[in-house]
């Protein structure tokens, strides 16, 4: 979890502070996904909002690279 606050606050913002950099954690990663319709649900879900569906994972803690 460490090296994802450190990626997030080097590359995708200049956030020097802590506590913002764990207020930007906790609002961009902070939450759970539906396997069958993508949709964002909150991390204490436990059914989807917009299927009703159980099957949820949350969602993946590295900021993805681009490939080249």
């Amino acid at each position: 979890m460490n090296s994802s606050l450190n990626n997030l606050a080097r590359s995708v913002m200049p956030l020097t502070d802590p506590a913002q950099v764990q207020i930007v954690y906790n609002r961009v990663f902070a939450k759970k996904v539906c396997r069958e319709c993508g949709a964002l649900n909150s991390i204490r879900a436990v059914k989807c909002r917009r299927c009703h569906s159980y099957n949820l994972r949350p969602k993946k803690k590295e900021i993805a690279s681009k490939k080249s």
